[in-house]
């Protein structure tokens, strides 16, 4: 484990996590533009190939070693494998739910990984509060899930799309717990994102072209500038701080932390492409958010 591991988040921690998650929440609305004219699996695999050769220009310039033999290479090719399912789920599930909607689910991933995290670090088990705070999140999250079933706004395939978000959060938490469960804990950021952005770009565009998906010959300066976005600030800038923050702060805390992300997410839906915003979606966020304030207070003095 890197011995500067910091125990709890600190100031410069929580803007980098604020900032991320904005980012994260507009990006779920970049990529259902970029879904109005790009075929799913392919738009998914140019952005990770893309954010990979901005990572190795990166990298190349601070002089970050990124090829050498480390052992590093099981957990990479495991965690390269769940981030390319991930957002193979999140670009089909787009297609059926809204952006919006998506956010919330995928923003189940910090459960997941508080609910490993005792099984890596001993020193980040969760007490009662902590507890506590997950049921919550978790009975906001079925209580929106439920809307796909019962009164669908998106169409009858809305709760395949919010299946899909709820699988991507559970391969985002995997993800999570095999970085932090393998030797990538203590590997350079750079090194750890080229991994999943190498991994998931190859096998995102593989699964893309034998699905038979085939590129537009035209598309609109709208859907390019979407997946600028996602390829250059999303993948690239905002991934690179995260991993970095993964090596350096308690990943449980961390990871409760981009709760927010449903917040931006939903904003961005409901103002930038007019999705309806329902009470079972506001209840969702409020109890998700609630999640962080809880799962994030300090373990009480014995």
């Amino acid at each position: 484990m890197s011995s500067d591991r910091r125990t709890q988040l600190d100031a410069m921690a929580v803007v980098l996590l604020v900032g991320c998650s904005a980012v994260w929440g507009l990006g779920q609305v970049a990529a259902k533009v970029g879904l109005a004219e790009m075929p799913p699996l392919l738009q998914a695999g140019l952005r990770s190939l893309g954010a990979a050769v901005l990572l190795l220009a990166w990298a190349a310039w601070r002089g970050t070693p990124v090829w050498q033999r480390d052992g590093t290479w099981r957990g990479g090719l495991a965690a390269g494998a769940l981030f390319a399912a991930e957002f193979a789920c999140i670009f089909i599930g787009l297609q059926y739910t809204s952006a919006s909607r998506m956010a919330v689910f995928i923003y189940l991933a910090p459960f997941v990984v508080a609910l490993g995290m005792p099984f890596i670090a001993r020193n980040e088990k969760l007490h009662a509060a902590q507890l506590a705070g997950l049921a919550l999140a978790f009975g906001g999250v079925v209580w929106a899930f439920a809307e796909g079933f019962a009164a669908p706004t998106l169409g009858p395939m809305q709760w395949v799309g919010d299946g899909l978000g709820l699988l991507a959060a559970l391969l985002w938490g995997l993800t999570t717990l095999t970085l932090r469960g393998s030797k990538l804990a203590t590997a350079a950021p750079e090194k750890t994102l080229l991994w999943q952005l190498g991994v998931s770009g190859v096998a995102l565009t593989a699964a893309g072209l034998l699905h038979g998906e085939v590129w537009p010959a035209v598309v609109g300066a709208l859907p390019w500038a979407a997946l600028a976005f996602q390829t250059v600030i999303v993948s690239f800038v905002s991934y690179l701080v995260w991993f970095w923050l993964l090596r350096h702060y308690p990943a449980t805390r961390i990871s409760a932390f981009t709760l927010l992300t449903p917040m931006f997410g939903l904003l961005a839906g409901v103002l930038l492409l007019n999705e309806p915003l329902t009470l079972r979606l506001g209840v969702a966020l409020v109890a998700v958010c609630g999640g962080i304030a809880l799962v994030n207070r300090p373990a009480p003095k014995r």
